[in-house]
Protein backbone atom coordinates (compact mmCIF):
# COMPACT_ATOMS: atom_id res chain seq x y z
CA UNK A 1 0.00 0.00 0.00
CA UNK A 2 1.34 3.71 -1.00
CA UNK A 3 0.38 5.52 1.65
CA UNK A 4 1.29 9.28 1.43
CA UNK A 5 2.56 11.31 4.32
CA UNK A 6 3.92 14.47 3.93
CA UNK A 7 4.40 17.47 6.07
CA UNK A 8 4.79 21.67 5.03
CA UNK A 9 6.72 24.01 6.77
CA UNK A 10 6.83 26.69 4.38
CA UNK A 11 5.47 28.04 1.03
CA UNK A 12 7.19 26.17 -0.97
CA UNK A 13 6.01 22.60 1.15
CA UNK A 14 2.42 24.31 0.76
CA UNK A 15 2.63 24.18 -3.29
CA UNK A 16 3.26 20.34 -2.83
CA UNK A 17 0.26 19.33 -0.76
CA UNK A 18 -1.70 21.62 -2.80
CA UNK A 19 -1.04 19.57 -5.82
CA UNK A 20 -1.94 16.67 -4.31
CA UNK A 21 -5.05 17.93 -2.56
CA UNK A 22 -6.23 19.08 -6.30
CA UNK A 23 -9.78 17.71 -6.54
CA UNK A 24 -10.20 16.23 -2.80
CA UNK A 25 -13.76 15.94 -1.78
CA UNK A 26 -15.42 16.72 1.37
CA UNK A 27 -18.40 17.25 2.80
CA UNK A 28 -18.75 19.92 5.34
CA UNK A 29 -19.50 17.63 8.21
CA UNK A 30 -15.61 16.83 7.39
CA UNK A 31 -14.34 20.14 8.71
CA UNK A 32 -13.46 20.64 12.24
CA UNK A 33 -11.57 23.43 13.59
CA UNK A 34 -10.39 22.71 17.27
CA UNK A 35 -9.55 26.54 19.02
CA UNK A 36 -8.41 24.83 22.63
CA UNK A 37 -5.74 23.01 20.27
CA UNK A 38 -5.10 25.51 17.77
CA UNK A 39 -6.07 22.83 14.50
CA UNK A 40 -8.00 22.52 11.92
CA UNK A 41 -8.21 19.08 10.79
CA UNK A 42 -10.18 18.14 7.27
CA UNK A 43 -11.03 14.49 6.43
CA UNK A 44 -11.58 13.67 2.36
CA UNK A 45 -11.42 11.89 -0.22
CA UNK A 46 -8.20 12.71 -2.21
CA UNK A 47 -7.62 12.06 -6.17
CA UNK A 48 -4.81 10.76 -6.47
CA UNK A 49 -3.10 12.20 -9.31
CA UNK A 50 0.39 10.97 -9.22
CA UNK A 51 -0.61 7.71 -10.48
CA UNK A 52 -1.98 6.74 -13.75
CA UNK A 53 -5.04 5.05 -14.55
CA UNK A 54 -4.98 1.14 -14.39
CA UNK A 55 -4.23 0.55 -18.16
CA UNK A 56 -6.90 -2.19 -18.64
CA UNK A 57 -9.98 -0.79 -16.82
CA UNK A 58 -9.05 3.00 -17.29
CA UNK A 59 -10.48 3.38 -13.10
CA UNK A 60 -8.39 5.76 -11.20
CA UNK A 61 -7.74 5.91 -7.45
CA UNK A 62 -9.24 7.61 -4.64
CA UNK A 63 -7.95 7.79 -1.03
CA UNK A 64 -8.99 8.35 2.30
CA UNK A 65 -7.13 10.96 3.57
CA UNK A 66 -6.52 13.72 6.88
CA UNK A 67 -4.87 17.09 6.51
CA UNK A 68 -3.91 18.59 9.92
CA UNK A 69 -3.30 22.70 9.69
CA UNK A 70 -1.70 23.96 13.54
CA UNK A 71 -0.66 26.92 15.05
CA UNK A 72 -4.69 27.96 13.78
CA UNK A 73 -5.20 30.89 15.07
CA UNK A 74 -8.41 31.74 13.31
CA UNK A 75 -11.34 30.45 10.98
CA UNK A 76 -13.49 32.35 8.71
CA UNK A 77 -15.57 30.51 5.38
CA UNK A 78 -17.41 32.56 2.53
CA UNK A 79 -19.47 30.76 0.68
CA UNK A 80 -19.82 27.10 2.60
CA UNK A 81 -22.95 27.07 4.47
CA UNK A 82 -22.07 25.30 7.82
CA UNK A 83 -25.28 24.14 9.11
CA UNK A 84 -25.53 21.89 5.47
CA UNK A 85 -23.55 19.11 6.76
CA UNK A 86 -23.77 16.71 3.44
CA UNK A 87 -22.78 19.60 1.39
CA UNK A 88 -20.06 18.38 -0.76
CA UNK A 89 -16.69 20.53 -1.72
CA UNK A 90 -14.56 20.09 -4.08
CA UNK A 91 -11.10 21.69 -3.06
CA UNK A 92 -9.16 23.30 -6.13
CA UNK A 93 -6.17 24.58 -4.22
CA UNK A 94 -4.09 25.62 -1.03
CA UNK A 95 -2.15 28.46 -1.13
CA UNK A 96 -0.73 31.19 1.89
CA UNK A 97 -0.66 34.79 2.25
CA UNK A 98 1.96 35.81 4.01
CA UNK A 99 1.53 38.37 6.68
CA UNK A 100 3.77 39.41 9.50
CA UNK A 101 6.61 36.93 8.75
CA UNK A 102 6.05 33.67 9.63
CA UNK A 103 2.05 34.48 10.20
CA UNK A 104 -0.09 34.73 7.24
CA UNK A 105 -3.21 33.17 6.44
CA UNK A 106 -3.68 29.86 4.68
CA UNK A 107 -6.38 29.48 2.26
CA UNK A 108 -8.67 26.50 0.61
CA UNK A 109 -10.23 27.62 -2.17
CA UNK A 110 -12.97 25.39 -3.37
CA UNK A 111 -15.02 24.87 -7.08
CA UNK A 112 -17.64 27.22 -7.20
CA UNK A 113 -16.24 30.45 -5.09
CA UNK A 114 -16.04 28.86 -1.61
CA UNK A 115 -13.40 29.41 0.54
CA UNK A 116 -11.77 28.82 3.94
CA UNK A 117 -9.28 31.06 5.43
CA UNK A 118 -7.26 30.27 8.61
CA UNK A 119 -5.48 32.65 10.20
CA UNK A 120 -1.97 30.81 11.07
CA UNK A 121 1.34 31.96 13.42
CA UNK A 122 3.26 29.55 10.89
CA UNK A 123 3.14 27.14 8.33
CA UNK A 124 2.67 23.78 10.16
CA UNK A 125 0.29 20.92 7.74
CA UNK A 126 0.46 17.59 7.57
CA UNK A 127 -1.03 15.52 4.75
CA UNK A 128 -1.48 11.50 5.59
CA UNK A 129 -3.66 8.48 3.74
CA UNK A 130 -5.72 7.02 6.16
CA UNK A 131 -6.32 3.48 4.73
CA UNK A 132 -6.89 1.47 1.17
CA UNK A 133 -7.37 3.05 -1.94
CA UNK A 134 -10.62 2.54 -3.96
CA UNK A 135 -10.82 3.11 -7.90
CA UNK A 136 -13.25 5.28 -9.37
CA UNK A 137 -13.76 5.93 -12.78
CA UNK A 138 -14.21 9.73 -12.47
CA UNK A 139 -11.75 12.02 -13.68
CA UNK A 140 -12.09 15.35 -12.05
CA UNK A 141 -12.49 17.99 -15.23
CA UNK A 142 -12.24 21.76 -14.83
CA UNK A 143 -14.28 24.28 -17.39
CA UNK A 144 -11.09 26.53 -18.06
CA UNK A 145 -13.66 28.98 -19.96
Amino acid sequence: MDQLKLAALDQEDLQVLSAHLQDTVLTVADIRYLPKEKKAVFVMNRFVWDKEADKRSKEHERRRSALVIAQVNAMKVQGIRQEAKGAVLELLAVTFKPGEDPSGQIELAFAGGASLSLDVECIEAQLSDLGAAWSTPNLPQHDLS
